[in-house]
This record gives structure tokens, C-alpha cells and sequence, in this order.
């Protein structure tokens, strides 16, 4: 089958899935008291852009977690460093250093609103003192204010966490199917995407949040895989 067939598949499934889980989410509405799958795969949607060929909200960032043995990291707790602080010293922002997806989108609007003097420590390191942080909280609220409202989705795969998960190959596959980087362009973003202003141009040219696998070849045998979580994923 060709990748455009291959993609119009994955979105199907998603349209499956959407439909088991009562819905698009958004990270705005969320908590940790719901019925989250210990481990599985998300699927982020950009809010304002759809599909070449439907109403489909376009995917804009595919992500896992615990893939390297013996982590012990939550579908949850993945999502929840995406979405930030509700509460406390840092509330409205979040912890891009703990998240790479936020890190990304804080680059992307430092290039977007040439905020390089404002922000020159931004990624630098893997933590900062209290005082970086709160002088970076405005441009955290900023990445926040963008990552609550995407429509998101997700499949429960809970399976051992390592580099040869199940998870681990659906989201190396569907990075590789959805991503444009060195491609036919199926699905452009729209011109003023603020990704396309990002410093790394896997993230300019793949049309995702991410880095990893968009340069990459994808085995369409995944695409089942996905079937499979899709029938046991259940409302949170």
C-alpha cells in the first residue's frame, strides 16, 4: 500500500478510538484522578488545522513513555509534565527541562518573538535553581497556554518497559508514517504553524513536535498493532 493509504489507515483508527473514548481530550481538563492505562501511546492533534482530504484534526506530536528497561514512568505522568503546574510556585507554567515536547514549542517561540535575550538558559542543563525557573515562568505559561488545548488521544499498550516495547515500535512507526521530513508533503501545516519557526529542522520539515524516527522508514505491519490497543483502550 502506498503511505498516503498507510496514513488515511492510521487516522481511521484514531476515529475508532475517539469514538471509544467518548471523545477528544484536552490536557486543560485532565488530572491524575482519572482511570489512565499505566503505560500506552498518545497522539496530539493540532487544534485549528485539519487534513487535506476531512475535517480531521491534523496529528502534531505522537509520544510513549518507559523505554528504557526498568523505567517506571506512567502514561499519566508523561502528560502531565506536558500540560505543567496547576498549582504551587510554578502554577500556569511547568518544567520544560522535564519535558522535551515543552522544550521544543519554548524554542519555537524564542525564534518566533526573538526572545533570545529574555530567555538564554532555555534547555540549558537537565534542572535549574528556583530563580531561573520563575524568570522563565512567563514563556512557561506561554508553552502551557499552547499544549493544554490540544485535542489528544491515547491506546493502552502495558506492556514491559524497554527500547523493544510495543510501544516503543508504534511510535518509532507512526513518527515515521505521519512525518513530511524528506517526503511528499501529505498533510502540510499551515503557514503559520508556529513549529515552523523552531530551530531544528526535523521539526520544520516533519510537520511534528518531534525529533526522533521522522527521517525514517516505517513497516506498515504496525498499523495492526494499533487495531489491537484500539479494541482494548476503554474510557478514563
Amino acid at each position: 500500500m502506498s503511505r498516503e493509504a498507510d496514513l488515511d489507515r492510521l487516522y481511521e483508527l484514531l476515529i475508532d478510538l475517539e469514538d471509544r473514548v467518548s471523545g477528544k481530550h484536552r490536557l486543560k481538563s485532565c488530572t491524575g484522578y482519572l482511570d489512565w492505562p499505566k503505560r500506552g501511546v498518545y497522539f496530539l492533534f493540532a487544534h485549528d488545522e485539519y487534513r487535506d482530504t476531512d475535517d480531521q484534526h491534523r496529528l502534531t506530536r505522537i509520544g510513549t513513555h518507559a523505554v528504557s528497561s526498568g523505567s517506571g514512568a506512567s502514561l499519566w505522568s508523561r502528560l502531565r509534565a506536558h500540560r505543567g503546574a496547576n498549582s504551587g510556585t510554578y502554577a500556569g507554567g511547568g518544567n520544560h527541562r522535564g519535558s522535551v515536547f515543552r522544550k521544543h514549542i519554548g524554542k519555537a517561540l524564542i525564534e518566533r518573538h526573538n526572545l533570545h535575550a529574555e530567555y538564554p538558559y532555555w534547555g540549558d542543563g537537565s534542572s535549574a535553581d528556583p530563580n531561573r525557573r520563575l524568570n522563565e515562568h512567563d514563556l512557561e505559561r506561554q508553552v502551557s497556554d499552547h499544549i493544554r488545548d490540544l485535542p489528544f488521544l491515547w491506546i493502552d499498550v502495558d506492556d514491559e518497559p524497554g527500547p523493544d516495547s510495543d510501544r516503543a515500535y508504534i511510535e518509532q512507526n507512526a513518527i515515521a508514517l505521519v512525518s513530511n521530513f524528506e517526503k511528499d508533503g501529505l498533510d502540510r501545516r499551515n503557514s503559520d504553524w508556529v513549529g515552523a519557526e523552531s530551530p531544528r529542522q526535523e521539526i520544520r520539515n516533519s510537520g511534528l513536535w518531534n525529533i526522533n524516527h521522522v527521517n525514517g522508514d516505517y513497516d506498515s505491519a504496525f498499523l495492526d498493532r494499533v487495531a489491537e490497543a484500539v479494541k482494548d483502550t476503554t474510557p478514563v
